[in-house]
């Protein structure tokens, strides 16, 4: 039987402050330019995001499209890798000690041609809390493995990716 894990706030004011900078489309294509510039040339924008869940869209158009008129494997690639990584960054900055993240696994599989905007969803951003929770109160590494499902205008499901997700306390530098 495992010890319970401490919880923390995964809604304080700096996730609050982190939380309406994504989803302001000026302030998203700043730190798109200086941390993520393929992103924002591929036109990524995050369309909801809370505790639980979060949406990222990716348009269909000259920037994203590959020869065989859908979009790129890597543009809808982006958009589901950051759907997930928006939640993990969410409880990294939430938590009351450092924590590292890094994917370490990923799997994709298409479903239909994407040849309009695909949204992401990814509604794991709980089991991250929770992974979060546990690194910080044993200081080993937590892997989560988050799901996000991308459909098209209609609702008609385009790709399905799963991202792993490894979340670990940091040390103390002396």
């Amino acid at each position: 039987m495992t010890a319970p894990v401490a919880t923390f706030d995964v809604d304080n004011d700096k996730v609050q402050s982190l939380r309406s900078k994504m989803l302001n489309p000026v302030m998203l294509s700043g730190y798109m330019l200086a941390k993520l510039p393929l992103a924002l040339m591929a036109g990524l924008r995050i369309t909801s995001f809370d505790a639980d869940h979060s949406s990222v869209s990716v348009p269909y158009g000259w920037r994203s499209q590959n020869p065989f008129r859908s979009t790129y494997f890597a543009a809808l690639s982006m958009a589901a890798e950051m759907s997930t990584g928006a939640l993990g960054l969410a409880v990294v900055e939430a938590a009351p000690d450092p924590v590292s993240m890094l994917i370490t696994g990923m799997t994709g599989e298409f479903t239909k041609k994407a040849t309009d905007v695909t949204t992401f969803t990814c509604r794991d951003g709980r089991a991250m809390a929770e992974a979060v929770a546990r690194t910080l109160s044993d200081g080993k590494s937590v892997q989560v493995v988050a799901e996000t499902i991308g459909t098209n205008q209609a609702g008609v499901e385009v790709a399905r990716f799963t991202f792993t997700w490894s979340f670990k306390k940091k040390r103390r530098r002396s």
